[in-house]
């Protein structure tokens, strides 16, 4: 485990009051071997770490996270990708927990009811789960395990008596797996540190945690085919919340056409890559999945600017009002951020639904397309994280990304004020826009060398 020390080195600044001294050299850990590892390569003046050796940038998994946070000390520089509790918005129990509890605080601070609207899990075990399953006993439900990805551990049951049936099947199993012991440091969120012996903990293990979901039965098809969109927000503090939104991400198809008729068939429900590649029918060079972009201009052909106008500020409020409702209990320390992916399902009304969000989205390309939007989500991403201190602080755009809340709603001077409420501004966020970023850039630091180089 590497420790942190003082650095004392030319080319490391520290904090100087409002300034910092640009660094030229960066040094840098992963153990992701993906799109990222090229992007961290190829940056100017950032060098590998190897073993043990004292890094200034980790972006870590989170099983290294936990094991070693708490133990790491990390000089005012340091940066690393996850915030310590990031479960709180990526597990699925935490997040409905929180979001129905904002989502109540909203609506009495108000008086109104919120139009937060996520597909709400409940966890299994819990009795009003089984009388508000039992009012609707035909009523098609998804069942997740809560610290899997890609897919996994997703099925889809009819009836109240099927899920009865699978739940008493499962009654009494333990987490004897390496694959589940992750899950353990989640159990009591509220310690830092588990002292108990670790076959003690085997054994007192309790069954596998598992939610369910109400499915959407109207989703929004194109071509027949159900999808879900994969957006891209980059979170750099808490308090204050300062959060960005990436223009560019991505529409995920099923290979095959929707129907309700088989509820046992993934490659009809499940839009995950992971999933749908293993498909007979699955095209590596196509893929599944269309850029924002496209699938923005296919809505505006299909139901005219205005809708889409509304359907995206709809997902705007989401990413904010999703974040604000674990502001309170992330512990938001000064050397973390986070890219979050964010899953998000259309109806047929055009309303969009919080699936889940993704504390580790995967950076690995299904495309050449998708390598080269996930490059330059990467460079952006470390663009804002500023590791060089080259930005103002007062940027509302890096690259492809924009400011959408800097302790309160970041605000532009364009568009119809009939679409935001705000006057003569709209919310400062172009999901699925056009992402001029390498114009942008050039332009951004073109400027900053301006700034640089004017007398004080």
């Amino acid at each position: 485990m590497s420790r942190q020390k003082n650095q004392s080195s030319k080319g490391h600044g520290v904090l100087k009051g409002k300034e910092r001294e640009q660094r030229t050299s960066i040094r840098f850990k992963t153990t992701l071997m993906n799109t990222l590892m090229d992007v961290l390569r190829h940056r100017p003046g950032w060098v590998e770490v190897k073993d043990e050796g004292e890094w200034d940038f980790y972006w870590c998994d989170v099983s290294w996270l936990r094991e070693n946070f708490d133990h790491t000390y990390m000089d005012e520089h340091v940066r690393i990708s996850h915030f310590r509790n990031h479960y709180e918005l990526t597990r699925k129990n935490y997040m409905v927990k929180n979001l129905k509890r904002f989502r109540k605080q909203l609506e009495r601070e108000s008086a109104e009811p919120s139009s937060l609207s996520f597909s709400s899990p409940m966890g299994v075990e819990r009795p009003f789960f089984w009388s508000e399953m039992g009012a609707q006993r035909d009523m098609d439900t998804e069942m997740s395990r809560v610290a899997r990805s890609q897919g996994k551990g997703i099925f889809l049951f009819r009836r109240l008596k099927d899920i009865m049936d699978w739940r008493k099947g499962t009654a009494g199993k333990k987490l004897t797996s390496m694959e589940t012991q992750p899950a353990r440091a989640n159990m009591n969120p509220s310690s830092s540190h588990d002292t108990r012996n670790s076959d003690d903990q085997k054994d007192e293990l309790p069954v596998e945690n598992y939610v369910a979901q109400r499915y959407v039965e109207n989703p929004y098809l194109i071509g027949g085919r159900k999808f879900d969109l994969r957006v891209y927000v980059l979170v750099m503090s808490y308090i204050p919340l300062r959060a960005w939104l990436y223009r560019d991400g991505f529409a995920r198809f099923s290979n095959t056409r929707f129907t309700l008729n088989s509820i046992d068939d993934h490659y009809v429900h499940l839009t995950n890559v992971a999933v749908q590649k293993t498909s007979p029918d699955y095209h590596p060079k196509k893929g599944c999945k269309w850029m924002l972009q496209r699938f923005r201009q296919y809505l505006a052909s299909k139901h005219g600017p205005k809708a889409v106008e509304t359907l995206f500020s709809d997902m705007d409020n989401i990413f904010i009002k999703s974040l604000q409702s674990v502001q309170k209990v992330i512990i938001s320390d000064k050397h973390c951020f986070e890219l979050y992916g964010y899953d998000i399902l259309i109806d047929q009304d055009l309303k969009p639904w919080l699936l889940e969000v993704n504390a580790s989205p995967s950076l690995t390309a299904s495309s050449q397309e998708d390598y080269e939007l996930k490059t330059c989500l990467l460079e952006d991403t470390l663009h804002v994280v500023d590791m060089e201190a080259r930005l103002t602080g007062k940027e509302k755009r890096v690259g492809g990304f924009d400011l959408m809340w800097n302790d309160g709603p970041v605000s532009r001077e364009e568009g119809p004020s009939d679409l935001s409420g705000m006057g003569n501004f709209v919310t400062n966020t172009h999901l699925g826009c056009i992402n001029d970023r390498k114009e942008q850039l050039r332009q951004l630091f073109r400027s900053l060398q301006v700034q640089k180089k004017a007398p004080s």
